[in-house]
């Protein structure tokens, strides 16, 4: 009696195994969000609103750190960003200002530029999560965006 139940045991765990094996072959990768231009390539698709996490760092850690809303239109391969409210003092950035520009390609965010309050173009370096719905932009020495999709 005993040996029939490990037996009936030991099928049971090796169907369940299979299952979990066949499921997670057939799960399907996180893929970025894209849109298709007239042209026919396929882009990754940054428009809509973000919120962000602005932190100042090293030579601007006098700035503070504060949430903030992006608003990302864009236009074929280029974009560009507008602060959707005012940064608080010290900082100078004001709600409907430009504050980002950049170009994607089906790999995600392929250049961008962050626009400070006072206007300057800042190049930055850019990291993207699997599903697109997070961007990490750096501006060396100066400041860190956190961006995430709503």
């Amino acid at each position: 009696m005993i040996r029939k139940l490990a037996i009936w045991m030991v099928c049971f765990v090796v169907i369940i195994a299979w299952i979990g094996l066949v499921f997670a072959q057939t799960a399907k990768p996180a893929t970025m969000k894209t849109i298709k231009l007239p042209s026919g390539e396929e882009v990754f698709d940054i428009s809509g609103e973000w919120d962000v996490a602005v932190e100042h760092y090293d030579s601007w850690a006098d700035k503070g750190t504060f949430p903030q809303l992006y608003k990302i239109t864009q236009e074929g391969t280029s974009f560009t960003a507008i602060r959707l409210k005012d940064s608080p003092p010290p900082t100078t950035g004001k709600a409907g200002a430009k504050c980002m520009q950049g170009e994607v390609d089906k790999n995600g965010v392929k250049k961008v530029e962050v626009i400070s309050g006072g206007g300057w173009i800042l190049p930055s370096n850019c990291k993207i999560s699997e599903d697109g719905n997070k961007i990490n932009i750096d501006v060396p020495q100066k400041l860190r965006l956190t961006l995430i999709r709503k």
